[in-house]
C-alpha cells in the first residue's frame, strides 16, 4: 500500500505519530478541532489510490457499472460514487471526475487502485477502452472549512470558485495544479492535487496561507460529529449504502446498474434492517469498535446495535460513536446499554454540531 509521501515532513515538524505512521495530531487537539471549524482544515489524503479508464467507450461503460451517474458528466465534472455487488452492498467507494470526453479518473482508498482495475476489469468484453492504476502521479490533499476557499485562492494566487463535483486545472508555480470541490468530513472543500514532485510545497502553501494541518483526532471528532462513514471503519461488504447514509453518492433515476434493483427496492418500500446512527455516551473513554448496544425490549436485553468509530465530541463535552441501530431503535433520545455496562450510549440528533447549537426544540 503507498503511504503518505508528506510523512517526513510531518516527523520533521514534530507531529504525534502512531506505530503504522498515522498523524495523530500536530500540535493541540483542542485547537486544531477549533482552527477546523472556524478557518479551514488541512488534512492529507496522499496515500489514496488512483484509476484511470482512457477510451471512447470509458464513460458508457462505467456507467452501466457504477451506482452514480458517468455518462452525463462534462468534462471538469465529477461525484462520489460506488461499485456495488449484486446485492446492492457496497464494494468499493472512490470520487469520479471526467477529465475528458474520453478519460475518467477514480480517486480510491489507499491500496485500492489494483482492486478497482480487477474488479471493473471482470465486466469488459469488447468495449473500447483501457484501465491503468496511475496511483503514483496522485497526491492529493483535502480543505474543508468555511474559510477553505479563502486559504485555497490565497495560496494559489487567484480566487477559486467552483461549482459542486466541478474540478479545474490551473498553472502553479512550475507545474499545475488540479482542484475539485468535494466535502469533506460534512463540510464544503475541495480536493487538491499537484502532484507527487509538488504535494509538499503545496501542503506549505496551504499551510502558510492560513489552513490548519489536521490528524486523525480531529479527523475523527469531525467525521463523528458529522455522522460520516469512513471506508472500511464504517463500512464494508455486508453494508447497503443507505444504511451508511451515502445517498450522495448513488443515485436512483439513472438507469440500471449492479445492484440497483435492491437500491431501488429498498428506497420504494423500505426494509432497511438498520442504519448508522450517532449516539451520545456517559462517559469519554473510547469505546472500541464492535462494542454492542443493548436495551431492555419486551422485558429482555436485546442486542440492538454494534459500534463502528468513536471520538470524544468537544461540542457535546463528552464521547460520541457510530453505530449501526436496528429499525424501531434509531429515534432521538433511545438509549441504549453499552456492552456489558455501565455506561450508556443515547441516539442524537445528526449532525451534531448543527442540532446542539440549535435553539430549543430545533434539534427534534
Amino acid at each position: 500500500m503507498k503511504s503518505s509521501i508528506l510523512s517526513p515532513l510531518h516527523a520533521e515538524r514534530g507531529a504525534h505519530l502512531a506505530a503504522d505512521g498515522t498523524v495523530l495530531f500536530f500540535r493541540d487537539v483542542p485547537d486544531e478541532y477549533r482552527s477546523a471549524l472556524e478557518g479551514a482544515a488541512l488534512v492529507d489524503l496522499t496515500d489514496r489510490g488512483a484509476v484511470e479508464v482512457r477510451g471512447p467507450e470509458a464513460a458508457v461503460f462505467l456507467h452501466r457499472l457504477l451506482a452514480n451517474d458517468a455518462r452525463n458528466l462534462a468534462a471538469g465534472q465529477g461525484n462520489s460514487n460506488l461499485l456495488l455487488d449484486a446485492k446492492g452492498k457496497v464494494r468499493f467507494q472512490f470520487e469520479l471526475v471526467r477529465l475528458a470526453d474520453d478519460v475518467l479518473e477514480l480517486s480510491t482508498e489507499p491500496g485500492e487502485a489494483q482492486p478497482v482495475v480487477k474488479a471493473l476489469d471482470m465486466y469488459h468484453f469488447a468495449e473500447k477502452l483501457t484501465f491503468a492504476d496511475v496511483t503514483e502521479r496522485h497526491a492529493p490533499l483535502a480543505l474543508a472549512g468555511p474559510r477553505a476557499f479563502e486559504f485555497a485562492g490565497r495560496a494559489l494566487g487567484a480566487a477559486v470558485e467552483l461549482a459542486p463535483g466541478e474540478r479545474t486545472v490551473r498553472a502553479w508555480r512550475d507545474g499545475e495544479v488540479a482542484i475539485t470541490r468535494l466535502p469533506y468530513a460534512g463540510s464544503d472543500g475541495l480536493r487538491l492535487d499537484a502532484g507527487p514532485r509538488a504535494a509538499q510545497a503545496l501542503w506549505l502553501a496551504l499551510a502558510e496561507a492560513g489552513a490548519q494541518p489536521i490528524g486523525r483526532v480531529v479527523d475523527d471528532i469531525l467525521r463523528v460529529e458529522a455522522c460520516a462513514a469512513r471506508a472500511h471503519v464504517d463500512v464494508d461488504e455486508t453494508i447497503y449504502p443507505q444504511e451508511a447514509r451515502l445517498e450522495r453518492a448513488f443515485s436512483l433515476d439513472k438507469g440500471c446498474y449492479i445492484g440497483q434493483e435492491v437500491v431501488a427496492k429498498i428506497d420504494t418500500y423500505g426494509g432497511l434492517n438498520k442504519r448508522m446512527v450517532a449516539l451520545r455516551v456517559s462517559n469519554d473513554d473510547p469505546v472500541p469498535r464492535g462494542t454492542r448496544l443493548f436495551r431492555l425490549d419486551d422485558g429482555e436485553w436485546r442486542d440492538l446495535g454494534v459500534v463502528t468509530s468513536w471520538a470524544y465530541s468537544f461540542v457535546l463535552d463528552t464521547g460520541l460513536v457510530l453505530a449501526y441501530v436496528k429499525r424501531r431503535h434509531q429515534k432521538v433520545g433511545t438509549e441504549f446499554r453499552l456492552g456489558e455496562g455501565p455506561h450508556t450510549a443515547t441516539v442524537v440528533a445528526s449532525p451534531v454540531r448543527a442540532h446542539a447549537l440549535a435553539p430549543t426544540g430545533e434539534n427534534e
